[in-house]
Parts: C-alpha cells; structure tokens; sequence
C-alpha cells in the first residue's frame, strides 16, 4: 500500500467484534427477541447497518428493517434483558489478547473506542480484567460525556478523545503530543471504518466473513488507501509498521 504510514505511534481499538467476540453474542440475543414478535433472525445485511453505531440509533435502524410494534425505549429495554445472561460467555478473539500485551510490552500507546455504554461495557469486561487493564485509563464508551451529543460513529469524536486521554497523561510525563496521523485504528464495522477515516488515522479493517458476503467486493471500494483489510488480529504484521 502507498499510503502505509511510516511512523506509528499508538494503537486505538474498536472493541465489538474487533477485539471480543460480542458480535455473535448480539447476534443471537437479536434473534431471540425478534421471535418474541414472530420476526428475524437477524441477518447480516441487517447486521452490517448496525455495527458499531450507538445504541440509540443502532435501535432505530432494527425497529425499521423489521417493523417491530414498540418504541425504542421498550426495544433497549428487553434486549437489556435478553443480554444480560449472555455478558459472562465473552472472550477475546484470535490475536487480540496477544497484540495488545505485545504493544504494551513494547511501550507502544494504546486507547479503547467503542459505542457500548459504560454499563455494557462492564458487563462485557468484568471478567476479562487481564487484557482491559493494559488500557489503564484510556478507554472511551459511547455515552462518554465528552463526546458530542449525536456524534458517535461514524463521526471520529471518539478517536479524538482517545488520542487526547493518551496526549494529556504524555503531557504530565514530559512527553511530546501524538498526532491522529501516526495512530493505527483497529475496526471491525464499516461505521468505525468510516469514522477511523474522517479522523485521518489508518484503519486496520477486520470484517466479520459474514460481511465480506454481504459487501461481495465492495469493501476494497470502502477501505481504498485509508487503510488495508486483514481476517483476523493474528495475521495483523507488526513489522509492517515498525512496531
């Protein structure tokens, strides 16, 4: 790739999907609550509109695509439900446990940026404590006051409060500001894809095999020179990037 950036600084992680298996996990809580109104089961081309978008409008888009007779409010409501027994089943997908020690080994930054509400968040985690304490305090959820109101992904917001929790701890060490240019961006969903983008950071593009279905080529067309595609965060070269 010509536009491969030469001087990675920090990594910042979509966490869905892109590091956590939870995908499947909404997947199959999705499909349960749609039978509750004889609909679904929750399809990738569905899917694919959903993911990494915040709850709210996540919300809106399922109520439409299957016409289901409740607000958006009851609809959060029984899928809090129907997920929360789900939480503790929650692991790490291939590669990611591993990278993320490798670069905190290697005192490379790193940051977590994800749409789940703080409350999903500790849900998904609370047993998981090994790989999201190497985030220390750089983790951003989506109801995170210090992103907009409406300015979730695919708006870049969230890697700018990332990379600004990462700059002001450097700053308290003496340590030069890092610029959105010299981080990598991990995603999985083309709404982080694209928000990873207008942020100006390369994005490390990890699709569910079910998307690449559903896109048939059409994600070489969303990536282009902003970032490249890989099938799993154990394939991920470091060495391509001088990590």
């Amino acid at each position: 790739m010509s536009n491969v950036p030469a001087n990675i600084r920090a990594c910042l992680f979509d966490m869905d999907g892109t590091i956590l298996n939870t995908e499947d996990i909404y997947t199959e809580a999705s499909s349960e609550l749609l039978a509750k109104y004889g609909k679904g089961p929750m399809t990738w081309d569905v899917k694919i509109k959903l993911q990494g978008r915040p709850g709210p409008e996540a919300t809106k888009i399922m109520i439409q695509e299957y016409d289901l007779p409740i607000t958006p409010q009851e609809f959060i409501a029984e899928s809090i439900k129907v997920q929360e027994n789900k939480w503790a089943r929650t692991k790490f997908l291939p590669g990611a446990l591993e990278l993320l020690k490798y670069l905190k080994e290697n005192e490379i930054p790193i940051a977590l940026g994800t749409s789940s509400n703080s409350i999903n968040y500790q849900r998904k985690t609370q047993h998981l404590k090994e790989g999201f304490e190497l985030f220390g305090d750089h983790i951003v959820t989506g109801d995170d006051e210090r992103i907009p109101p409406g300015k979730g992904k695919p708006n870049p917001h969230i890697w700018f409060t990332c990379l600004d929790s990462l700059n002001t701890e450097r700053q308290l060490k003496g340590l030069d500001s890092i610029k959105i240019e010299e981080c990598l961006i991990f995603e999985d969903g083309i709404p982080g894809v694209i928000s990873g983008q207008n942020a100006n950071a390369y994005v490390i593009w990890i699709p569910d095999p079910n998307a690449l279905e559903i896109l048939a080529g059409k994600e070489h067309e969303i990536i282009g020179d902003k970032g490249e595609i890989i099938s799993s965060l154990h394939h991920f070269d470091k060495t391509k990037f001088s990590l």
